[in-house]
């Protein structure tokens, strides 16, 4: 007799769970304070039981670290704070074999001063070919003493750098983000060569897909023109004194003219190519796009059939705990990606923003602070946490695919009182402490709350000792740690486990999206069906009515649910 195994409707990616891993701050398996491939690979058995379909690994490359590796000397190497390619190899190979997916992070807008391709420029004069593989320019002014055009880096101050060239001020180069950050020229050939052979080395290992740094960047508006707005990260293009948004439709006015080196038009023919590249392979394999695009339907471009097969909906992100900002992101990102085909994706947290249970904690759950430090507001940590998981219900149960940032599943909060001593992210120096920076949200994991360091390390050195986390830990993190939570009745480790069963139980990520009866966002009621399961989150004040014979099926609290009524700040899912 011959069994034929059933094949999925949609390809893997669609509905996946992915966790994203931030290599830094996972697991330290050689006890020097910082994490490492082998502290990946050692804790997949973790993630698979937790119930995850995949994981995204933000950069291991080679690198001088001067942005946490999102500056890559060397997009074939493995950077020896990680380990090495043997590293890589022995944790994909072990992430296939618990049925995981390994996504990896590309950066294709920008590389490391310290690549050999930017010291080759360097070393070669104005309008020669190493130097056509950067944004260098010429300066305005007396002698080129103004930089080429206004724009401004992402990370603050000026988006362009003068170079010395034999004893005297040069042409100057393009870096939107840190100094350290050259921006590649897209319209040269060589530059797209050399990308698509980066896909396919890792390709060729491998890997199943690539979240892609900053995609709507590269192309720049012919002319470098100047433009008076500002681009923030994940929120988007802003004008000096934006008018204050919608609270429900989330509008900004657009601004005429829009960013000349962000979403231009060109961006897409780049992932069409890459598209193509993939095709090679069998497997399915993915890119997902991060991309700041304020508008759905523009957004929508990125995923289209030979184009990305996903994009980040910061739109959900950024709506906070708010039932009118978060229905209209659900309603408008479903709609957007209908018109083109394609499954939407969730987010509540990443590397780049204040962990959502720290958010939710302030006074406005739907701020989006760059970075919180002792001196700001502190959020109120039980009522953030008990926001964050509802919101995990919420985002859990809909249609398509979810992110989850590592420790989202122990309801971690940001480091909201980190020293401006241990501080690093290149936002912080740029803009003199104005922005914090995202070094709270990157603080390592806690594994075992009775260790140092909570268990990040291990200690399998030759003395027996490891050294500090690269970035300290606050005390209140021994209260999250993996030990303390597993198998706990109520934890918030088991109820993403229990949700996260759920969800593959009724293939929900596969599911369709209809409003509920219950559904008011004026009164603070977001409701939906998906499947058999009406999933009802309470951002109100006061206790919600439960339809009679409702069957509860997973409370975001055990008490949140009971005598018919759903508390504030909770969420159920529940069959009649």
């Amino acid at each position: 007799m011959t069994f034929f195994q059933s094949m999925p409707t949609k390809p893997w990616w669609a509905s996946a769970v992915i966790y994203q891993i931030y290599p830094r701050s996972f697991a330290d398996r050689n006890g020097d304070g910082m994490g490492d491939l082998s502290g990946v690979c050692e804790n997949l058995e973790y993630l698979a039981e937790l119930g995850v379909n995949a994981i995204w690994l933000s950069p291991f490359y080679l690198s001088p670290q001067a942005d946490a590796g999102y500056d890559v000397a060397d997009y074939r190497r493995v950077d020896p704070l990680f380990g090495d390619l043997n590293d890589f190899d022995t944790m994909l190979s072990k992430a296939h074999g618990l049925g995981l997916r390994v996504i990896v992070d590309l950066v294709p807008n920008h590389t490391s001063d310290e690549h050999a391709w930017f010291q080759e420029a360097l070393a070669h004069p104005a309008g020669s070919s190493a130097r056509d593989r950067y944004m260098f320019r010429d300066g305005r002014g007396n002698g080129g003493e103004e930089p080429p055009n206004n724009w401004r880096s992402i990370f603050g101050g000026r988006a362009w750098t003068r170079i010395t060239e034999n004893g005297v001020p040069g042409q100057w180069y393009l870096h939107l983000f840190d100094t350290k950050q050259p921006d590649l020229n897209w319209d040269n050939p060589e530059v797209r060569t050399e990308m698509e052979s980066v896909l396919r080395f890792w390709l060729d290992r491998g890997v199943d897909g690539f979240r892609v740094d900053v995609a709507h960047g590269m192309v720049k508006a012919a002319g470098l023109p100047d433009w008076e707005g500002h681009t923030a990260m994940v929120s988007g293009d802003e004008t000096e004194n934006p008018a204050p948004q919608d609270p429900v439709h989330q509008q900004k006015p657009a601004l005429d003219p829009p960013s000349p080196f962000f979403d231009q038009d060109g961006v897409h023919e780049i992932y069409r190519s890459w598209n193509r590249v993939l095709k090679e392979y069998q497997g399915d394999r993915m890119l997902v796009a991060e991309a700041w695009v304020e508008q759905p339907e523009r957004l929508a471009q990125y995923v289209r059939a030979d184009e990305m097969q996903q994009a980040f909906n910061f739109d959900f992100l950024l709506a906070g705990w708010d039932a009118e900002r978060m229905a209209t992101a659900i309603e408008k990102s479903l709609a957007a990606n209908a018109t083109v085909g394609a499954p939407t994706t969730w987010v509540l947290s990443n590397h780049d923003t204040v962990r959502h249970p720290s958010r939710f904690g302030l006074a406005d759950p739907t701020t989006f602070p760059k970075g919180i430090s002792a001196e700001d507001e502190q959020p109120d940590e039980a009522l953030g946490l008990a926001r964050a998981r509802a919101a995990a219900l919420l985002m859990l149960a809909l249609p398509g695919s979810a992110y989850m940032y590592q420790g989202e599943e122990l309801g971690l909060p940001e480091h909201t009182t980190l020293d401006a001593a241990f501080r690093q992210d290149p936002a912080f120096f740029r803009t003199n402490g104005i922005e914090r920076g995202r070094d709270g949200c990157r603080v390592p994991l806690p594994w075992r709350a009775s260790e140092r360091g909570y268990g990040f390390s291990s200690c399998d050195t030759q003395d027996g000792n490891t050294v500090a986390p690269w970035l300290p830990q606050p005390p209140s993190f021994a209260n999250y740690a993996v030990d303390v939570e597993m198998g706990v009745a109520g934890s918030t480790l088991e109820l993403y486990r229990s949700a996260l069963h759920v969800r593959a139980a009724h293939t929900l990520g596969e599911g369709t999206h209809s409003w509920a009866p219950q559904h008011d966002p004026r009164s603070g009621v977001v409701a939906f069906n998906n499947g058999p399961l009406t999933v009802i989150a309470n951002t109100g004040s006061a206790p919600l009515e439960l339809p009679p014979g409702a069957e509860i099926v997973l409370a975001s609290a055990a008490e949140s649910a009971s005598n018919g009524e759903l508390a504030p700040n909770s969420a159920v899912w529940f069959t009649n």
